[in-house]
């Protein structure tokens, strides 16, 4: 009774939660592994298609890192049916729109199209996976666009060039250490062969996670998926990553000089993969921290202190212990040691004397109105299905998320903040301009 008056409170109505049921997704795996995950949604007369690739720059090593992010650009760079740039085209031809996007853990494309034009984003989609033109024109010139948008983002870019470096600070030994984009002159170097190989490892169907939503029918979905996947061969499954970070035992901390207004900051503490038992009370206690005007930390030092202009945190879904990150620009005039000093406190608050049950439940309210507010929509429905299966290990417990967040106690909040967020366990960034004061 008491979710469903939270439910009623936040304004959602009870057929809304009545239709959020794991089995309204239906699960079939084809002959050559590749499995889809099809939600029937008539709502709206369009539907999408997610594909998740089980590769990210954590499947890389020196020699070859970036080559993930490098797939993102060959994948509409021409197959054997549809020539370069193609499959954009077709697409638009078709009513449709696609994205792309790789981290650390995965690479997934993104389809949004009129249901009349499934079959057509399965021809374009198979074509790709089974004949993907790994040209040696195209690669060069591909080449090219990858160094810039390298060398672009770490120039414009003040968070991408610290964020760099204290990933490469706090991991010594994981591949987190390394950049999504990868190192200039790895990107200079990958060899044809080297693409052929990864691309014929990790893109194989077997490695793949399929999430299909909107005005679909399962029958139809499946016809669809033997006729155009089931022919592409599987591969030997990858090699697992087995390299782990060690824990840190002290504070690392680097400095990074970039023309800028006032210093930016970034701190890091190691917290576990998302699998994790602890991954719904770090959640919380992300929001805790930086979710909206009353939160602790921009109530703290940018409302009243104003130390800062801008403070947030995050916890993303990672395979791999990473870090739980705290972010922060100074205000005018204002030395970055100071408002490190006050990011501490804040924190020292919450490990001493804990959280309030009313902080607690506004950020459970707020958490159960995100869910339900992202599984409104078709993009929200597979987004979500993916990553819980992928993540999570499972997408049944996308389902079972607003009962975990309800479990969450104020003194599990207060347990992690102690577990987690100790100064041995932190890596500290700074930028700023002269790094020599």
């Amino acid at each position: 009774m008491r979710k469903l008056i939270c439910l009623l409170f936040l304004g959602f109505s009870i057929p809304l939660f009545a239709q959020v049921k794991a089995d309204a997704v239906k699960t079939f795996t084809l002959k050559n592994g590749m499995k889809f995950l099809v939600m029937e949604d008539s709502s709206i007369p369009n539907a999408n298609m997610y594909l998740f690739y089980k590769v990210g720059s954590r499947n890389e090593y020196p020699g070859i890192t970036g080559l993930s992010h490098f797939f993102e650009h060959m994948m509409f760079n021409g197959s054997k049916k549809f020539g370069p740039k193609m499959f954009d085209r077709v697409m638009e031809f078709n009513g449709g729109a696609n994205n792309a996007y790789t981290t650390q853990n995965v690479t997934v494309y993104t389809d949004w199209f009129p249901v009349t034009a499934m079959e057509t984003v399965f021809e374009l989609e198979s074509d790709r996976i089974a004949h993907l033109s790994i040209d040696t024109g195209m690669i060069e010139s591909e080449r090219g666009v990858v160094l810039s948008e390298r060398s672009t983002g770490l120039e414009n870019s003040p968070w991408n060039a610290l964020s760099d470096a204290v990933n490469a600070a706090a991991f010594q030994e994981h591949p987190y250490h390394w950049t999504v984009i990868g190192y200039e002159t790895d990107i200079k170097n990958w060899t044809k062969e080297d693409l052929e190989k990864y691309f014929k490892t990790y893109y194989a169907p077997n490695n793949a996670v399929v999430v299909i939503s909107g005005n679909v029918k399962l029958d139809e979905v499946k016809r669809l998926a033997q006729k155009y996947m089931e022919p592409i061969p599987s591969n030997a499954a990858p090699k697992p990553v087995h390299l782990v970070e060690p824990p840190q035992t002290g504070e690392r901390r680097v400095m990074v000089q970039k023309e800028v207004a006032t210093p930016y900051m970034l701190i890091g503490y190691h917290t576990p993969e998302t699998k994790h038992k602890d991954y719904y009370a770090l959640d919380i206690l992300s929001s805790i921290l930086s979710t909206g005007n009353t939160s602790r930390l921009y109530s703290a030092l940018v409302d009243k202190k104003q130390l800062a202009t801008q403070i947030g945190t995050s916890n993303d879904e990672t395979f791999d212990p990473n870090l739980f990150q705290i972010y922060a620009v100074t205000a005018t005039g204002v030395k970055e040691a100071d408002l490190e000093k006050a990011i501490y406190e804040e924190i020292e608050k919450v490990k001493k004397d804990g959280i309030t049950d009313q902080e607690l439940q506004k950020i459970k309210n707020q958490k159960l109105m995100q869910f339900y507010s992202q599984i409104e929509t078709i993009n929200g429905k597979s987004n979500n299905i993916g990553t819980y299966e992928l993540f999570f290990g499972d997408y049944r417990k996308m389902f079972n998320a607003p009962a975990e967040y309800e479990k969450v106690s104020a003194a599990d909040v207060k347990r992690v903040a102690n577990e987690y967020f100790k100064k041995s366990n932190r890596t500290v960034g700074i930028l700023k301009t002269n790094v020599e004061e």
